[in-house]
């Protein structure tokens, strides 16, 4: 009788050599979410920012999918968002990663720059008479 394992032939022998990054491995197995970087969420905060001092908007949410990332913005915190501003990478080749969605569903504009996108919210000064 020996202190060793009793291993089931040469097969159990090999499968112990295996060296397995752990990394990898949970990337592979569970992949990290799609998130918004420092500098997109200063562009969106900036935005949101203003219009809170507006007293357009009063709350905001924010989500990361494992296929997109999503900033809502709420007039009220128990209502449905009034925007959603979403970052999908895998639209990055075709139509753009950004896009702004209103409360029905509604693309109100996409593209390649979140800057860009996000020119949506400004507003259009009109002359009072």
């Amino acid at each position: 009788m020996t202190d060793q394992p009793d291993f089931q032939g040469r097969q159990a022998s090999q499968d112990a050599d295996v060296v397995v990054d752990l990394s990898q491995y949970r990337q592979n197995k569970d992949p990290l979410p799609v998130t918004f970087h420092r500098r997109e969420l200063d562009q969106i905060l900036w935005i949101y920012g203003r219009m809170v001092g507006e007293g357009e908007w009063k709350d905001y949410a924010i989500d990361h999918l494992k296929d997109k990332a999503v900033f809502s913005v709420f007039k009220r915190s128990g209502e449905m968002p009034l925007y959603r501003i979403e970052k999908n990478p895998k639209l990055a080749s075709k139509q753009g990663a950004y896009s702004v969605v209103n409360t029905h569903g509604m693309v109100l504009k996409r593209g390649h720059e979140l800057k860009q996108v996000l020119k949506v919210f400004d507003k259009v000064l009109k002359l009072v008479e």
